[in-house]
């Protein structure tokens, strides 16, 4: 293995979603991953856009614009995951970088295979989406 991909593997393990998943299978994530960096400022979702990716917060953070609100994201946070759930859901919020930040980007079709192969990231994924599907209503 090499010291880049340890790194990858490294910091991958200290995602919250992330840290319960077992060590050979934090491999597979590895490989489904894309990791960019945006600067302060730039918009990485736009509002009734189709959903083809899931973001990860490495480094940064970042305001998710709702109607009425904006919540802010920092560093092992995610966001885009509503609209990859499901075929046919457009995304509902626009996320603006409020720093530097460094991103993991996981597509679509690599998600749904991650959470074949991994279910136990989506059970951690679960008391966040209650919360933010409560917040939503409320």
């Amino acid at each position: 293995m090499t010291f880049e991909r340890s790194l990858v593997l490294d910091r991958l393990g200290a995602i919250p979603l992330f840290a319960e998943v077992a060590p050979d299978s934090l491999e597979r994530v590895a490989d489904l991953v894309t990791e960019f960096e945006a600067p302060a400022g730039h918009v990485l979702v736009q509002p009734g856009q189709p959903g083809a990716g899931m973001f990860v917060l490495e480094r940064g953070a970042v305001a998710v614009e709702l109607p009425g609100r904006t919540i802010e994201l920092g560093p092992g946070e995610f966001f885009g995951e509503l609209s990859i759930l499901a075929d046919g859901i457009v995304r509902t919020a626009r996320v603006r970088c409020t720093s530097a930040v460094r991103c993991l980007a996981i597509s679509r079709s690599d998600f749904a295979e991650l959470l074949r192969r991994e279910p136990r990231i989506a059970v951690s994924m679960l008391p966040v989406l209650a919360r933010r599907l409560a917040e939503a209503q409320g």
